[in-house]
């Protein structure tokens, strides 16, 4: 299995298994007893294409992926720009209201989780519901953005230039063939990702309970070395999110290469905005971590 990402696992182009067959009944011309075999001859109803038609035919340049309806790079890039175009006005928005409207922040974080879940494993995208989840998580972005950077002044550039250095290097090293998804890194992202999962949830479960009363849960109060188990972990997810990224690219790459319907550069560019967010938030609070000690 070369990806494990739910968004394109569930759609056959993406894949390989894009295979086409023909209708039942139906015969290719020239087959014995085709009706088609013979499509200008004697009783047809067709006239043959003369000599110029033929040479205009075959001299016209062949249809490109836009014009048959195909996946292409721009069309991700258009759907990607746009989609982080909605996610900085929801979070231009948050950043401005959140002061004003602190159960916002909660509110957000939730309908983002609940729209996440659902593109996430919606076999057909739905362009109102994924450019919805990038206004809401926007907002949640944003909230969370201005809180940081009210207790860590400066924080927020620093999470932003990580974030986009890290989405540069993958993609550069993707690009030149030196990273790619193999089927073991692949089995080792997905048993790692439930671990983080699983330890997010328990140290959220603690912190909530007041079991550990430290703001950062088990990532503040445990330190291994002198540094924080958050830090250790929090690098540990930048990587996850990195190698998600190049899971990404590959199934890009390979939606492209088979033929997928141009629609589905909606998931795509939702897989990529997904991963991003999950990269900056991750890189935020490594950082304020790091301040805290």
């Amino acid at each position: 299995m070369r990806m494990a990402n739910p968004i394109f696992t569930h759609t056959p182009a993406f894949n390989g298994s894009n295979q086409t067959s023909p209708q039942p009944g139906y015969q290719q011309y020239g087959q014995p007893g085709s009706q088609y075999s013979h499509p200008y001859g004697q009783g047809s109803g067709y006239a043959p294409p003369t000599a110029g038609e033929l040479s205009a035919m075959y001299g016209a340049p062949a249809a490109s992926p836009v014009q048959t309806g195909r996946l292409t790079y721009d069309d991700v890039l258009v759907k990607t720009v746009g989609m982080f175009a909605v996610l900085l006005v929801g979070a231009t928005v948050g950043w401005l209201f959140a002061p004003m409207f602190p159960g916002m922040i909660f509110i957000a974080m939730l309908a983002g989780i609940v729209l996440g879940i659902v593109n996430w494993f919606k076999k057909q995208p739905s362009p109102a519901l994924i450019t919805t989840y990038s206004a809401v998580e926007g907002l949640f972005i944003g909230c969370i953005s201005m809180v940081f950077n009210s207790m860590w002044d400066g924080i927020v550039v620093q999470a932003v230039v990580a974030t986009l250095a890290v989405f540069g290097v993958t993609l550069a090293l993707f690009a030149s063939g030196k990273i790619r998804a193999s089927a073991k890194a692949t089995r080792i992202f997905l048993i790692a990702s439930i671990g983080y999962v699983i330890f997010s949830l328990i140290n959220l479960g603690l912190m909530w309970t007041g079991a550990v009363n430290d703001p950062w849960g088990l990532r503040g109060s445990i330190t291994l070395m002198g540094i924080p188990l958050g830090v250790i972990i929090g690098i540990v997810a930048v990587l996850l999110a990195a190698y998600s990224l190049v899971i990404d690219f590959d199934a890009i790459q390979r939606g492209v290469r088979n033929g997928a319907p141009a629609r589905f550069a909606w998931k795509a560019a939702f897989a990529l905005v997904f991963d991003l967010v999950w990269l900056y938030l991750e890189i935020l609070r490594i950082l304020a971590i790091f301040r805290d000690n």
